[in-house]
């Protein structure tokens, strides 16, 4: 079969995807509406679970061990493999304040249309989409990388929602920014209780352990450069005044542009975090999570998506050398194969950005959820281009070698 225009694919996967329009919305409403955190995102796993199956889509639920995990797959004949990552977990007494209920949209969305172009028009090629949970805390598509999940996938296309105040008025987002990267540290202090008036000298004061590391990171922030971050909480600490504290728990999160100086920086706090144990006479134990790799843009995909946008009749930048001062797993990906994490701004009271209450409210509406399909049939027709065009994926391959290159000598 001959390969089809891509005005053709355009006006299939639209048409396709607006008979879907009623379905995918009472999805996205119920992600929203039933927050979940980190590996514990119950109802949307099974919720999005059920939506592809009853549009006739192979789908492992719990996949490469992973509880709410899920992968689903389509695709025919011997050609490249394009991933979709969709989240769905969200925040601790804010709901879904990042929008993951979007992300999740936009993926499912990128993931039935091209799955739909490849049935429609015998297309040689594969798509993947993975449920991908706990972003927020945790690193689930370090979990999936680890188990094998994107061995087969050669480019990955993601969507993340920001305020769209973040942006020019003319402009809805921009196809690639970077992250920075990122991992947690935390410290469990143990000392000895005592009667804090009768006998304090018999005790060994946990809580002196945890000031005295405070103490030393808040000072450690002076000498630290300007486009690092450490911030931390207390997760716990004595409720009463009449013993001397035995134990205290603390977590810091270290922030740099690349997974080299995160390990420098975090190799700093987690001396602060021991000479709190030295001087109180404390034990301490230090427990470090999986690090979130700085994101690797990539032009030639970037470039296709910001196209296919505007041919979807919105207009976005390609790409800059602004870094996102926050963190994502999908630096991960992007490390492992060429990976695109556009940004598409939606309407947020007050301009908020995500992390509010503000953004969780606007995170739900029909505005928000439209951009967010808009966003998946242009992330589906890139996949088609991926597909089916040699030049191109050269062209994203080949940009994907030269970044890793300079990310291996800067990491």
């Amino acid at each position: 079969m001959a390969t089809p225009s891509k005005s053709a694919v355009q006006t299939a996967i639209d048409q396709y995807i607006d008979s879907l329009a009623k379905p995918l919305r009472m999805l996205n409403q119920k992600i929203h509406e039933n927050p979940e955190l980190a590996y514990e995102e119950h109802i949307a796993h099974d919720a999005i679970c059920d939506f592809l199956q009853s549009q006739d889509i192979q789908t492992t639920r719990h996949a490469y061990g992973l509880s709410t995990a899920f992968e689903a797959k389509a695709g025919n004949g011997d050609g490249r493999c394009v991933n979709f990552n969709a989240e769905y977990d969200a925040l601790p007494g804010i709901g879904h304040a990042c929008g993951h209920n979007l992300i999740a949209i936009s993926s499912i969305t990128g993931f039935l249309a091209l799955a739909f172009a490849i049935r429609q028009f015998g297309i040689p090629g594969h798509v993947q989409l993975l449920g991908t949970p706990a972003e927020e805390d945790g690193g689930g598509k370090i979990d999936l990388i680890r188990s094998g999940a994107y061995e087969k996938a050669d480019v990955s296309l993601m969507i993340h929602p920001f305020s769209e105040q973040e942006f020019s008025k003319d402009v809805l987002g921009i196809a690639g920014r970077s992250s920075i990267a990122c991992y947690d540290i935390t410290a469990v202090y143990r000392g000895v209780s005592a009667h804090a008036s009768a006998s304090p000298w018999e005790g060994v004061n946990a809580l002196d352990a945890l000031v005295m590391a405070y103490n030393s990171i808040s000072m450690l922030r002076q000498q630290m450069k300007p486009d690092e971050r450490v911030h931390g909480a207390i997760l716990e600490a004595p409720t009463v005044t009449n013993a001397i504290p035995e134990l205290t728990r603390t977590k810091y999160s270290i922030r740099s542009p690349t997974v080299k100086g995160a390990r420098a920086l975090g190799d700093r706090v987690r001396k602060c975090l021991e000479s709190g144990a030295l001087s109180s006479g404390c034990t301490v134990e230090l427990e470090e999570n999986q690090m979130f790799a700085d994101l690797v843009v990539n032009p030639p995909l970037c470039e296709s998506f910001q196209e296919c946008m505007r041919e979807q009749g919105e207009r976005i930048l390609a790409y800059d050398e602004i870094q996102i001062p926050g963190s994502t797993d999908q630096g991960n990906v992007s490390q492992l194969i060429p990976a695109l994490h556009g940004i598409i701004g939606i309407p947020v009271s007050d301009g908020a950005k995500n992390h509010t209450r503000q953004f969780t409210a606007a995170a739900g509406t029909s505005v928000a959820h439209q951009r967010m399909v808009t966003a998946g049939k242009a992330m589906a027709v890139t996949g088609w281009k991926l597909l089916v065009n040699e030049e191109f994926y050269g062209n994203v391959r080949n940009a994907f070698t030269e970044a890793s290159g300079r990310t291996r000598t800067r990491s």
